[in-house]
């Protein structure tokens, strides 16, 4: 397994401060394991070799003016390809953007280079997020690195294979109703969605604006804590970003759970939860107990309605934020259109896949006169009631935790054209983007060989609670060491 990645950031970048390591040595490392799995896994969309080594040389030129101050100077990363990248091929997996190449970067992206990161390559992913095992990029499928067979999860697939794989330390994907989480948990490594607006999400094309949100993907819960620190905090460039103040989430390390209170809904252990998926959860808490965490049962009624009022507002959110792909501006443009129109319905036609046509039909059916009060506004209403729910239930507790899929990575292919069984499958993860809180998936168990999701969910802007009984359940347990044998 790739060695100098089995480090943490913090003492990775001890090496790059001692000179033990530099930062050509970080993206070498990158490179040889990408040459070594890559067409195993087909993690990445691009690759930017040439670039990331000359930046990887300007930096070690750098470092002798003692600008070592970052914790990422040097270190290597990967961003999911729905977040722009000047100069750089940004696609979202789909035909309709195989040739754009974006002239600035997003503010996330901003904020990496300016700690000094280096970028290895776009993400694989479902096309324009739309979809829960990256079988949907119109360039290639992702394989999950534990089993070659089975899908990543989506739609951040590429980004937590390739962290999983051991390809880069570090990955960026985005979350609109469960995208970082269950990739992470079907693939053994840490996924946090952050609370709605605590990341800019300027540069993240986007597919469900009220709903959608980048978070990092790592190998454990404090490199995810550093990775959500740098790239948090308001935006002028981003209106939906909140001005509330980003805490040093080191300070949640301290491995101290005592009387903490952790609700368990009996709906996310009920009916379509795999038997080792509820057992894992348990003996999960069996951990926390021991730390000296209390949990009850309690409910959250609502939650079973996620899935349909997250399908209704994430496609009519789409259909209206995918109108700009017209073959008119940028992207691809179809050929022998006769006018505009007919430039349009053929652009579209050619440029979007299944998935993607079929949630903007539904999202522009849900708008329509006529439908609007019985589908969206409906469901915007059942929204709120899911958000109460939570806001009943965080009045007496300081997390709800439950599985974080409701079974291990399923075979590629099994659930592909079958889009209600699909859709099912996040019915675990999407509450928490419709409530707009933070949650964060740990590796806590396995099924066989396939690795397990435990998801824990916190109050809005308390990523610092979440992270706190994740690291005390990571350091009381040793799942986040287990490595896939690729």
């Amino acid at each position: 397994m790739a060695g100098l990645f089995e480090h943490k950031l913090k003492d990775l970048h001890e090496m790059l401060v001692k000179k033990e390591i530099s930062a050509a040595d970080l993206v070498d490392e990158s490179f040889r394991r990408i040459r070594e799995v890559e067409d195993k896994v087909q993690a990445f969309i691009t690759l930017d070799e040439e670039g990331a080594r000359k930046r990887a040389k300007e930096l070690d030129e750098r470092r002798e003016e003692a600008e070592v101050h970052s914790l990422f100077y040097g270190m290597p990363i990967g961003i999911k390809d729905n977040i722009v990248t000047k100069g750089v091929l940004t696609t979202c997996a789909s035909k309709i953007l195989e040739n754009f190449i974006p002239i600035y970067n997003a503010t996330v992206v901003e904020k990496l280079q300016n700690a000094g990161t280096v970028m290895i390559g776009k993400l694989n992913m479902d096309e324009f997020a739309m979809g829960s095992s990256t079988e949907n990029s119109h360039f290639k499928k992702t394989y999950n690195p534990w089993d070659l067979e089975r899908v990543p999860g989506g739609s951040s697939g590429g980004s937590a294979a390739a962290v999983a794989a051991g390809e880069v330390p570090f990955a960026l994907g985005s979350d609109t109703g469960g995208s970082i989480r269950q990739p992470a948990a079907f693939c053994g490594v840490v996924g946090m969605k952050p609370t709605y607006g605590r990341v800019s999400r300027f540069g993240l094309v986007a597919f469900a604006s009220s709903l959608d949100q980048i978070g990092p993907i790592t190998r454990n819960v404090e490199d995810n804590a550093y990775l959500l620190q740098l790239i948090a905090g308001v935006d002028p460039h981003d209106s939906t970003s909140a001005d509330v103040e980003v805490p040093d989430y080191t300070k949640a390390f301290t491995g101290d759970v005592k009387g903490l209170k952790i609700a368990v809904p009996k709906e996310y252990l009920g009916e379509g939860v795999s038997e080792e998926s509820r057992r894992a959860v348990l003996a999960a808490l069996k951990v926390l107990e021991k730390l000296g965490a209390v949990w009850e049962e309690v409910s959250l009624p609502h939650s079973k309605y996620g899935v349909a009022c997250y399908y209704l507002l994430a496609s009519s959110e789409a259909s209206s934020n995918l109108a700009r792909f017209d073959g008119i501006r940028y992207g691809y443009r179809a050929k022998d259109a006769e006018n505009l129109w007919d430039l349009y319905k053929k652009t579209r036609a050619e440029g979007f896949g299944d998935e993607v046509k079929r949630r903007i039909m539904l999202g522009t059916f849900a708008l329509s006169s006529g439908y609007y009060d019985a589908y969206y506004k409906k469901a915007q209403q059942v929204r709120t009631l899911i958000k109460q729910d939570f806001d009943q239930v965080f009045e007496a507790f300081d997390v709800v935790i439950g599985p974080t899929t409701p079974t291990p990575a399923f075979k590629i292919g099994e659930k592909i054209d079958d889009p209600l069984t699909m859709y099912a499958n996040d019915i675990l993860t999407i509450p928490v983007n419709l409530a707009g809180l933070p949650a964060i998936s740990v590796p806590c168990g396995f099924a066989g060989h396939l690795p397990l999701g435990l998801q824990i969910i916190g109050k809005p802007f308390d990523e610092t609670t979440v992270y706190r009984v994740a690291h005390a359940f990571e350091q009381a347990t040793d799942y986040h060491r287990q490595r896939p044998n690729l």
